[in-house]
């Protein structure tokens, strides 16, 4: 059995300067390198990105900011990038997501191979998985709630998230306990 840390959607359009930033997207990364220096504990580390071509109406020139979105992270861009703040690389797998439609959990995506998360996880003996990353009221959000419907035992880290909307966060938490994924620490403020 493992134990597995997803690092969710730290891009450069997710942060500070980007097309779509969250604000304190640039200090969660920074935290994020932070937990992850030196012996973290994890037997696996994860990454998740947003990975879009074409994915039709989630972009819009007059977005929501429920369903539609301004581009953002499309491939070719700088924007897809992980962001400069998050130095550690060494993940053993990187699954994109929403080429071609709306997409906000790591389970919806694949990776270089075409495995899904789901199936990376179990053929790795992953039972315990933290997730960390942006948003936490998104992507983090649908990625946990995932990884817990999948059967893994899940926690959130929220100190190495950033949200969307800190002021609805309390519907995100009533989901997740819900369903029965597990929270640590506590959201950060928005810088």
């Amino acid at each position: 059995m493992s134990h597995v840390l997803i690092v969710v959607d730290v891009q450069k359009d997710f942060c500070e300067g980007g097309s779509l930033a969250v604000a304190g997207g640039a200090a969660t990364a920074a935290r994020i390198s932070e937990l992850l220096a030196g012996d973290h504990g994890y037997d696996l580390v994860l990454a998740t990105r947003d990975h879009h071509i074409d994915p039709g109406a989630h972009f819009s020139d007059h977005p929501d900011f429920v369903d539609s979105w301004p581009p953002h992270c499309v491939v070719g861009t700088d924007g897809v990038e992980f962001h400069d703040q998050l130095t550690f690389r060494d993940f053993a797998a990187v699954f994109d997501k929403g080429e071609y439609a709306a997409a906000y959990s790591g389970f919806e995506g694949k990776d270089v191979d075409g495995n899904s998360l789901q199936d990376w996880l179990s053929g790795h003996d992953a039972d315990l998985v933290d997730v960390v990353g942006i948003a936490t009221d998104y992507c983090v959000r649908a990625t946990a709630l995932d990884a817990a419907a999948a059967g893994f035992t899940t926690t959130v880290l929220l100190d190495y998230t950033a949200a969307v909307a800190p002021d609805r966060i309390e519907t995100t938490h009533a989901d997740w306990a819900a369903a029965g994924v597990a929270t640590e620490g506590e959201l950060p403020a928005p810088q």
